[in-house]
């Protein structure tokens, strides 16, 4: 398992941007499909967007397509989840997470479902006031 490490969340006011960043050590990021999961109090993981390995092709949820960007940096070994025009609702605590099946499977898509990935961050938190 990777050890992720999120960073970037905060408070900001409805209408704000925040980029959440996803890195980790010893490991290519680039080799793995990342998701951005977020959970707020009461509820279940969301999966808020992923990015795919083989073909950076990308998902977004309903809710925040056109507002959320997901995108790697090599260099950097990190991926970052660049969030515009926020909203209360987008409240939340923001998991990365790491699925290693592109290291096995071909043409491996990353996916929403939480249970497709096998390592997650300690999670980071985003508050956004009205």
């Amino acid at each position: 398992q990777l050890h992720l490490v999120e960073s970037g969340g905060g408070s900001v006011q409805y209408g704000g941007s925040l980029r959440l960043s996803c890195t980790t050590s010893g490991f290519t990021l680039d080799y793995y499909n990342i998701g951005w999961f977020r959970q707020a109090p009461g509820k279940e993981h969301e999966g808020v967007s992923c990015i795919s390995s083989n073909d950076g092709s990308t998902y977004y949820a309903d809710s925040v397509k056109g507002r959320f960007t997901i995108y790697r940096d090599n260099a950097k070994n990190t991926v970052y989840l660049q969030m515009n025009s926020l909203e209360p609702e987008d409240t939340a605590v923001y998991y990365c997470a790491a699925d290693s099946s592109p290291l096995v499977i071909v043409n491996s898509i990353c996916g929403e479902d939480p249970d497709e990935y096998d390592s997650w961050g300690q999670g980071t938190q985003v508050t956004v006031s009205s």
